[in-house]
């Protein structure tokens, strides 16, 4: 009987983004294949170090339950099976339930994902990334970071930046390249109030995280202690009138959010701080880099901000 991995929650992730891989890059870069493969053998029982993604990968797995596994995590790695073998390793060391994983010796993996039902791949390789989103994959570039995960903190807490990632960036377009800045952006968000954006790069995972937090929601309503397993925000540069187009492009999706922030400017930290998300997804670097001071942050190189800086 074929899997049925089409019914699952999935999410592909590479062993950079999960684990911190900085000492065996190096060797690699520095020495070579050859010396990088010995040197994984040679340490593939030294488990490794947890890496940014990781504090949402296993709060995701946590959410399976015996009769309910709703979740999917896939390994889709660079590596051969061989040098490979270490990280499989930690995943086992960690208890981590990821059992599914693609190969594929020096290549950029993420033409695998429509075979695993991906909505999200997230790496650490910058260049993957960015050819993974340019052929239309949703793929972010997970940002190093200091974060130190709480254990004792079962919920799963995930930020994400509005356009450019729940939506297209034809309204920041109209912003940046059109000459007309803030006044012209938002007379053109007034007038189209009532019409929802297009999708941008994750609006599938935008959409299957908000589904997974109704299942949870729904499977414990008997139960009037329990506390959702997950919780969702969107923090946003814009603020009033243009909110109004959010709100509309939310309703089209039929997904309630927990928390909203319009900051119109505001250093979106200065919330994020408050929400204590394990994962923020945003287009533009300027906001990754401040915020991923603090919290594991996720760059995705969609759109007219990105190309900007080419």
């Amino acid at each position: 009987m074929p899997y049925p991995i089409e019914d699952k929650f999935v999410i592909a992730v590479a062993s950079s983004a999960l684990f911190d891989l900085k000492e065996s890059d190096n060797v690699f870069k520095e020495q070579g294949e050859e010396k990088y493969r010995i040197f994984q053998r040679e340490n593939e029982k030294k488990v490794l170090n947890k890496g940014v993604a990781f504090p949402l990968i296993n709060r995701l797995l946590n959410i399976n339950t015996e009769e309910h596994q709703l979740v999917e995590v896939v390994l889709l790695s660079k590596n051969d099976p061989d040098t490979g073998l270490r990280v499989f390793n930690s995943i086992e060391h960690y208890n981590l339930s990821i059992s599914r994983a693609a190969f594929i010796t020096g290549n950029n993996p993420v033409r695998y994902m429509d075979a695993f039902n991906a909505c999200l791949f997230l790496s650490g390789n910058a260049e993957d990334v960015k050819e993974a989103v340019q052929l239309g994959y949703p793929a972010g570039c997970i940002h190093p970071g200091d974060y130190v995960d709480n254990d004792d903190d079962p919920e799963l807490r995930l930020a994400f930046d509005f356009d450019g990632i729940i939506a297209d960036d034809s309204a920041e377009t109209i912003y940046q390249q059109e000459g007309g800045g803030l006044k012209l952006f938002h007379e053109h968000e007034t007038r189209n109030a009532s019409e929802p954006l297009p999708p941008g790069p994750l609006q599938r995972f935008f959409k299957e995280i908000s589904k997974l937090q109704r299942i949870d929601i729904e499977k414990n309503l008997s139960d009037f202690n329990y506390k959702p397993k997950i919780r969702i925000a969107i923090a946003t540069a814009r603020n009033a009138p243009a909110h109004k187009r959010v709100i509309t492009t939310l309703r089209e999706l039929n997904i309630l959010i927990d928390e909203a922030f319009f900051l119109g400017g505001i250093n979106k930290n200065n919330v994020l701080s408050v929400f204590k998300p394990h994962i923020f997804f945003d287009d533009q670097i300027n906001h990754i880099k401040d915020v991923s001071q603090q919290w594991p942050s996720v760059h995705v190189p969609f759109g007219i901000s990105n190309k900007l800086k080419l």
